[in-house]
């Protein structure tokens, strides 16, 4: 299994990133991914949950309405789109699934 995310970078407040995580070793379209992030001196985080077919989601209270989280099971790939993007967004945001973390990504909001 391995899972490689990208999309990450710095960006100004109120701004916007996609992030991808591209999935192999595993039938992708059989389970559920998920987006968790953490922040320096925090604990990891859940941010976003979607189900294999894509037909539930669900977020934590902090980013509802701003973070949507898709996948593509033909690309074996899933997505988190992050709007209207605030400080304390800032974290290194890692993909999982089937039981495997990907590497992560940081993303840093700041002026």
């Amino acid at each position: 299994v391995q899972l490689v995310e990208s999309g990450g970078g710095l960006v100004q407040p109120g701004g916007s990133l996609r992030l991808s995580c591209a999935a192999s070793g595993f039938t992708f379209s059989s389970g559920a991914m998920s987006w968790y992030r953490q922040a320096p001196g925090k604990e990891r985080e859940l941010v976003a949950v979607m189900s294999s077919a894509g037909a539930s989601t669900h977020y934590v209270d902090s980013v509802k309405g701003r973070f949507t989280i898709s996948r593509d099971n033909a690309k074996n790939t899933v997505y988190l789109q992050m709007n209207s993007l605030k400080p304390e967004d800032t974290a290194v945001y890692y993909c999982r699934g089937f039981g495997s973390w990907g590497q992560g990504t940081q993303v840093t909001v700041s002026s």
